[in-house]
């Protein structure tokens, strides 16, 4: 098949950038989005030109580092789908397809399609954790956990913090990131400790880092690849209720 490829081409945080068309020819449907991409780049290094610069890592849909908008939809047009999962037979032979990267003032451009995503470090660094004694590791059922708590905690804990959610949010808003990582700590008996302090810190963690504030628009849960549902962010604004009540 063959394609039009509009990418953003950004030198650097200074540049202004732009999109930039690129035709791609003899693309196998099998092949994946970010292999297409690659092909694009052989050529462009064999043409002189600088590659597109983008993030990667597993390419397995774990570690949610292939972060990029194509056709204004974050990590494309699939359900529970992450960029180096999505397939070209998705797309039709002749479509021109637009490529950005995440769009959100925490998430600052380095160049091209890649950002700078530290914005979630220095949430998880506020209150991401548990206290645990060190020394002989306890049994491994030595604390009981109710299955439905457990389940809910496993479904939060999915969460691959690839930024999904904040690209597709009006608002550029973190929250259910936030959400999932206070819910799935906070749901066990393990994190009950931090269990206030986490969810006000984090909270002022996100504020702090520039994203925006939710108004429930729901963008977010429909293009996170993990599926984790908007209602961890009613959690979330209960648990904060609480915890500001207590201290």
């Amino acid at each position: 098949m063959d394609i039009q490829v509009r990418v953003w081409r950004q030198s650097g945080p200074a540049d202004r950038g732009r999109m930039v068309g690129y035709d791609v020819k003899d693309i196998s449907p099998d092949a994946s989005f970010l292999e297409m991409i690659d092909v694009l780049n052989e050529k462009l290094i064999l043409d002189g030109d600088d590659p597109i610069a983008f993030d990667h890592d597993c390419r397995e849909g774990i570690c949610g580092a292939c972060s990029m908008v194509i056709n204004g939809v974050a990590h494309g047009p699939e359900k529970a789908t992450t960029t180096c999962q999505l397939h070209m037979r998705h797309f039709k032979d002749g479509d021109v397809i637009d490529v950005e990267p995440w769009r959100a003032a925490a998430f600052p451009v380095i160049k091209d399609l890649v950002v700078d995503r530290s914005a979630f470090d220095q949430i998880i660094q506020a209150g991401g954790y548990i206290s645990a004694p060190t020394g002989t590791a306890p049994d491994a059922h030595a604390t009981p956990v109710p299955k439905k708590d457990a389940d809910a905690a496993f479904e939060a804990a999915t969460c691959i913090g690839c930024g999904a959610c904040v690209a597709a949010c009006p608002n550029g808003s973190s929250m259910l990131f936030t959400a999932a990582k206070v819910t799935h700590l906070g749901l066990m008996p393990q994190g009950q400790p931090e269990r206030d302090s986490r969810v006000i810190d984090m909270l002022q963690a996100q504020d702090d880092a520039g994203f925006g504030g939710c108004t429930n628009m729901g963008e977010c849960a429909e293009v996170c690849p993990k599926g984790i549902p908007l209602s961890l962010i009613g959690r979330l604004n209960s648990d904060y209720r609480k915890a500001i009540a207590k201290s």
